[in-house]
């Protein structure tokens, strides 16, 4: 049986996407001028990050690998293709690309998982982590900066 709220639901009581945006308060002046400030700093800051990956021999690619290698959510600063295909929102074979290039520049390292040989682990070199570390340092002011800017105002 149908409900006013969601017409041929079969009774059940859920919301379409189109009855929450009827529900929902129009933006206001203030929403957009937020959201137009958070959007220049995250422009700002991928600029810098650029700018400043480039300065240490990395491309914008290989810096965000690196960082989602390190910064894996287990704390294991490892990663898997699989992972970082899903972290990075990119399909497994533009990151297998990815990492056979960062591979040959000594940035990171491959080693086989001792608990399933299927399993490929990315671990960062010396090398790789001097520049990541380097880079990030250099990233502070502009971390921050992009922090602020994402606090919501009351």
């Amino acid at each position: 049986m149908a409900d006013a709220l969601n017409p041929g639901c079969g009774g059940r009581n859920t919301f379409t996407s189109h009855t929450m945006r009827l529900l929902m308060p129009s933006p206001t002046l203030d929403d957009f001028i937020q959201v137009a400030e958070l959007r220049a700093a995250l422009r700002h800051f991928l600029r810098e990050n650029e700018r400043i990956a480039a300065r240490f021999g990395l491309t914008p690619q290989r810096y965000l690998l690196l960082l989602m290698i390190k910064g894996a959510l287990d704390g294991s600063e490892r990663s898997t293709v699989t992972e970082l295909s899903r972290r990075m929102q990119l399909a497994q074979h533009t990151v297998t690309e990815l990492v056979a290039r960062t591979v040959r520049a000594g940035l990171i390292q491959r080693t086989v998982s001792t608990e399933d040989r299927r399993v490929v682990h990315l671990k960062l070199t010396a090398n790789g982590e001097r520049k990541l570390a380097d880079s990030f340092r250099d990233l502070e002011a502009e971390r921050r900066a992009l922090i602020a800017a994402a606090r919501v105002r009351p």
